[in-house]
């Protein structure tokens, strides 16, 4: 046996011994605060086998190569573990940005603290700078020791429960639209922040506003220079790809298609047709993810190569949680909760077909991504520019 097929049998032997069996009707209809102690629970018991952040260094807890960070993510799916929801922005933006660009007390204080339970949220869109995030106008401007922010963050998923804020803000108005962000670290205790969650259209409130009124965030946790902000931001979202893609992946394939299969009416030559297609695709789309994790480890993953996973990903499951609403019949409509630690691959068709929305419109809409890997990806000539 090879250490790798060693490997996987002990994540399989620990998955069927930790994950929880009954999580998914415990976690249906779920308060917040329950919500938010399953989270961390989870997130420790992950962290005490050292499956919480295989993707860090190993000096900070991490060091899996590329092919046992694969199998990991294989096996928790397989298994039908819960996602981590609430550590999501922590363990992937968070850190990637103090690794990248922090400076060696940010990473002290803020990795081991994400280990512990600290617990991020990403304030980065706001009202009219979403796709196009450089046009943002929350600012922050230089007093003393400080920067006084103001202005408003919208889709702040997790918000209620953060202790800290990847924020950005605009401290020169007067330099052009990408040069003229800063990005800090912003304590959520700090005077002045107001969070008001949002209610989505499956009945969820992740989603939320902060609203900064006079918010002191002390120059110590500016990320690389000021005005240089946009550059260390795209290290942030570049985390939303590789590895996070392919846990993603893994999950739709796995028990995603699962509840496909359960619902449908496979004697039907139509729908096993449909089903035999998605399961075309959900390899393609393994393969894709696989192909862009290895690249990016040996540092030779294209430009456009994260967004053309991104959109396969999001548009392939709309396609597929749509076919599941359309063939669960009256019971898929009637369905009005999900499991809150799941993904977007629940069996609650209606909600996850709904929820699945969110993958083609944040983080870059489709439209987006389109336009990058036709002009970085294929060459074409770029779109004319106001700025």
């Amino acid at each position: 046996m090879s250490e790798l097929d060693e490997f996987r049998a002990t994540v399989r032997d620990w998955c069927a011994a930790h994950v929880p069996k009954d999580w998914r009707p415990n976690q249906t209809g779920v308060g917040d605060d329950e919500f938010a102690a399953f989270q961390k629970s989870w997130f420790a018991e992950l962290h005490g086998a050292g499956y919480a952040v295989p993707h860090w260094p190993a000096e900070w807890g991490g060091g899996m190569s590329v092919a046992q960070q694969i199998v990991l993510y294989q096996e928790l799916a397989a298994h039908d573990a819960p996602r981590l929801v609430l550590a999501f922005v922590g363990i992937h933006h968070a850190a990637s940005t103090l690794l990248a660009a922090g400076s060696d007390e940010q990473r002290r204080r803020h990795l081991p603290a994400i280990l512990d339970g600290e617990i991020w949220v990403q304030g980065f869109s706001e009202p009219e700078a979403g796709s196009d995030l450089a046009a943002l106008r929350t600012t922050a401007r230089a007093e003393g020791d400080n920067f006084i922010v103001n202005g408003q963050k919208l889709w702040a998923s997790g918000a209620l429960h953060a202790d800290w804020c990847l924020l950005l803000a605009r401290t020169d108005p007067d330099a052009p639209k990408r040069h003229g962000i800063s990005y800090f670290l912003m304590d959520m205790t700090t005077p002045g922040i107001d969070v008001r969650p949002i209610r989505n259209a499956v009945g969820d409130s992740h989603f939320c506003e902060i609203f900064l009124n006079d918010v002191a965030v002390p120059a110590a946790n500016l990320i690389g220079p000021v005005n240089k902000g946009w550059q260390v931001a795209q290290a942030t979202l570049g985390a939303e790809r590789g590895m996070t893609m392919l846990e993603l992946s893994e999950r739709l394939g796995n028990a995603g298609f699962k509840w496909l299969l359960d619902a449908a009416p496979t004697d039907d030559p139509v729908v096993a047709d449909r089903l035999a297609q998605f399961e075309i695709e959900l390899t393609g789309l393994r393969g894709l993810c696989r192909d862009l994790v290895e690249r990016t480890e040996a540092g030779e993953a294209g430009p456009a190569d994260a967004s053309i996973v991104k959109l396969y990903y999001s548009e392939l499951l709309q396609r597929m949680t749509g076919f599941g609403a359309a063939i669960g019949g009256l019971n898929a409509h009637t369905v009005l909760t999900k499991p809150a630690s799941s993904g977007w691959e629940s069996g609650a068709w209606m909600l996850d077909f709904i929820g699945s929305w969110e993958w083609t419109i944040p983080g870059g809409a489709s439209e987006i991504q389109r336009t990058i890997i036709g002009e970085r990806g294929l060459g074409l000539p770029r779109e004319p520019s106001a700025v």
